[in-house]
């Protein structure tokens, strides 16, 4: 659900990353954050889960464009692989305006891309959406493994729509920028469909993922204080947390940050768990990583 800020005159809209487990999601959103220039980009939040390398969610606004004379703004979401974390999927899924999923070329990931990309039509109908209806691209992740698929069975098995495809070695960089911009070109085109006014492009997006620069000596600094909650705190915290009408992002989350300064020595990270983890009897041993940067 696009959100509107009359304010700044810009208008958001979210885009998720969606695939299997280990299939190069949190690699193409890391690419990303790492090759665009620090004062124009959000905070990216990460979880490292015993299993996979996931991004519960992470924020990235992207100038793309104007419609109507509004900027455009993108917000770059993933979503955690595994099977139980099926409904910090849909959480994140909500308010969906584009997808790119991402498949893992390898031939033995054929199952669990099918999978995933029918759980994916699941949970937006449950939400209303048609994933046919929406914007959205598939990324052949992983073309430099030596099982890779040929893109024709890729294809055919699992791209229902025909909606547009890129090969990429998220790994390495290759084809990461070229699916952002396809994925980012649909949702333009179809914002301007609904709201009318066009597209005026600006030349944003040839440099958004140029090299980073070198990096500077870091300055010491003084460590981050992170609060500990227990696992019943989080899911509270995470169910009071405000949503918009059509279930999307809080509304101050499209609201972009007038400086991008130091960070505070105070970080709240919203964690999603599935209440399914609690059921069993006896503790919940919940570990977090955090990776600072």
């Amino acid at each position: 659900m696009v959100l509107f800020n009359a304010a700044t005159k810009e208008l958001t809209a979210k885009i998720v990353y969606y695939g299997p487990g280990l299939c190069g999601k949190t690699t193409n959103l890391q690419h990303i954050y790492d090759s665009l220039p620090q004062d124009g980009r959000g905070k990216m939040l990460s979880l490292a889960t015993q299993t996979d390398r996931t991004l519960f969610f992470d924020f990235l606004p992207i100038e793309l464009g104007t419609i109507r004379g509004m900027k455009t703004r993108i917000q770059l979401y993933t979503v955690p692989g595994q099977v139980f974390y099926d409904a910090t999927r849909k959480l994140v899924l909500r308010g969906a305006d584009a997808v790119v999923f991402v498949a893992d070329s390898q031939a033995p990931a054929l199952e669990s891309n099918k999978e995933s990309f029918q759980n994916l039509m699941d949970n937006l109908r449950e939400q209303g959406a048609e994933l046919e209806k929406m914007p959205h691209v598939l990324q052949w992740n992983k073309r430099d493994t030596p099982n890779a698929l040929p893109v024709e069975i890729l294809d055919r098995e699992i791209n229902r729509f025909g909606c547009p495809t890129f090969e990429a070695c998220a790994m390495r960089g290759e084809g990461v920028r070229e699916t952002l911009t396809g994925v980012a070109k649909l949702v333009l085109k179809h914002l301007a469909e609904r709201y009318g006014g066009g597209v005026e492009e600006t030349p944003q997006m040839a440099p958004m993922l140029a090299p980073p620069a070198p990096k500077e000596a870091e300055s010491e600094s003084k460590p981050l204080e992170v609060e500990e909650l227990s696992g019943g705190e989080m899911l509270e915290e995470i169910e009071e947390l405000p949503v918009t009408e059509a279930g999307g992002v809080p509304a101050a989350a499209a609201e972009p940050a007038v400086s991008h300064g130091r960070h505070t020595s105070v970080v709240e990270v919203p964690v999603v768990l599935d209440r399914s983890l609690f059921s069993g009897e006896g503790p919940v041993e919940i570990k977090l990583k955090l990776y600072i940067k």
